[in-house]
């Protein structure tokens, strides 16, 4: 893989204080100026300690505020743009927000990172979700499909869909510099909030049931947190990336959601019981990507295997926690 570092710009990154935007901005911090833009409901960024660095700004604001938008917009080189309602229990408390911070949030950052005239790279998050219920090796020309109007499951990777093609018009009518990045089931260090492998490791190490929903026979790809935050900086500096969506995961590691449990329960040297848990609401099946076109335009490829990122990531928790092993 060749050098991915981003230097000398001046990055906004909006949801900067979350999982992913927290590990963004640890990697930038050190070569460029980085301002984050969150209204901190999750925040795995000051436990950190990153906003104290002499690179960072931490800006308490909302996507939905465009004055907010264009005031952190300004003088910056390079917009990330992660906001969002995040986690599948959130988003089905809070569809109508969780649209709204979709479409209207990033309408609001790609008014204000077009009208600046200085805007060198867009990169817009967007989901794996936006492939529906049943999705192998699918690709970036796969068609995405949408699930039933009224199921609030489905309301995130609508809005995500949405914003997509939003981003993707500035390129084509303007020729903005917008990149779409879809995450496929990203873990690590600094999860905060929801997800499966936060809530195995977390219950595992406290020796409680780990809880998995109907059978457990969902099947995901597990990407960690570090494959995806070099594929991001590649689609900085990669001036191919301009005008396209990539999947990001890791189609080698995939799995079932029991075997997760399994494997997670194992080196964590737990004896959790398993416990299986009624879920009646629409849920992914199967999910996982081909990244053919990250390898081929980003010269990218995921480095962690499975076992080797969820033994960093126990480890990360072992000492969040205060556990022995």
């Amino acid at each position: 893989m060749e050098n991915t570092d981003l230097r000398d710009a001046h990055v906004l990154v909006t949801g900067g204080a979350g999982f992913i935007g927290s590990h963004l901005v640890e990697r930038l911090r050190t070569h460029n100026k980085v301002r984050v833009l969150d209204v901190m409901r999750r925040d795995a960024l000051r436990p950190a300690g990153l906003h104290e660095h002499k690179n960072v700004e931490l800006v308490v604001g909302d996507v939905l505020d465009p004055d907010a938008v264009r005031k952190a917009v300004a003088d910056t080189d390079v917009v990330i743009h992660l906001a969002s309602i995040a986690g599948v229990d959130t988003v089905m408390k809070m569809p109508t927000q969780t649209m709204r911070v979709s479409l209207l949030g990033t309408a609001n950052l790609l008014d204000a990172a077009h009208s600046t005239g200085r805007c060198q790279r867009f990169v817009d998050f967007s989901t794996s979700e936006v492939f529906g219920r049943y999705a192998y090796q699918v690709s970036e020309l796969d068609a995405t499909t949408v699930g039933a109007v009224g199921e609030a499951r489905w309301t995130y990777a609508v809005s995500k869909l949405a914003t997509e093609h939003l981003a993707m018009t500035y390129h084509r009518q303007f020729q903005f510099p917008a990149v779409t990045v879809r995450p496929f089931n990203i873990y690590g260090p600094r999860q905060i909030g929801e997800g499966a492998v936060h809530h195995f490791i977390v219950r595992a190490l406290r020796g409680e049931p780990l809880l998995i929903h109907n059978d457990g026979a969902q099947i995901r790809a597990w990407c960690y947190i570090d494959d995806i935050i070099d594929a991001t900086m590649l689609s900085l500096t990669r001036p191919q990336a301009s005008g396209h969506a990539f999947n990001i995961g890791n189609p080698r590691s995939t799995v079932t959601v029991y075997n997760l449990a399994e494997l997670i329960r194992r080196l964590c040297g737990s004896s959790s019981p398993i416990q299986f848990v009624r879920w009646d609401h629409a849920d992914v099946e199967l999910r996982v990507p081909s990244i053919s076109k990250a390898r081929e335009l980003l010269l990218w490829e995921p480095r962690f295997d499975l076992e080797q990122g969820l033994s960093q990531t126990i480890d990360w928790y072992r000492h969040k926690l205060g556990t022995s092993r």
